[in-house]
């Protein structure tokens, strides 16, 4: 079983920046897709990024694009979320969870499981 620990997150004003770190443990497949996610409140769960351990595949919801880079350690078997430019629209809790594919790492509903986030906040 994969467990994950998502930490980093912080207070932060307009045109900060922030650098999330999730890490895994347990048993991971080097096919797996690795990706974040976050909840702001009132709303549901949305997919923000998502990496595989190789490299070759990389996504990013528009509302991040330019602003955010995903990117991994395979040796720690961690992953991070440089987060720059933030806006109060990026205040949420922020999680990471591993997926088979590219598709199914996009549909944050399917997840059985998730750790305990880290708080980001964006003040004006």
């Amino acid at each position: 079983q994969v467990r994950h620990e998502e930490s980093g997150g912080g207070s932060v004003q307009t045109g900060g920046s922030l650098r999330l770190s999730c890490a895994f443990s347990g048993r991971t497949s080097s096919r797996e897709i690795m990706g974040w996610f976050r909840q702001a409140p009132g709303k549901e769960r949305e997919f923000v990024a998502a990496l595989s351990w190789s490299g070759s595949t990389i996504k990013y919801t528009d509302s991040v694009k330019g602003r955010f880079i995903i990117s991994r350690d395979n040796a720690e078997r961690v992953l991070y979320l440089q987060m720059n430019h933030l806006i109060p629209e990026d205040t949420a809790i922020y999680y990471c969870n591993t997926a088979p594919n590219i598709t199914l790492i996009q549909i944050p509903n399917r997840f059985a499981s998730w750790g305990q986030g880290t708080q980001v906040t964006v003040s004006s």
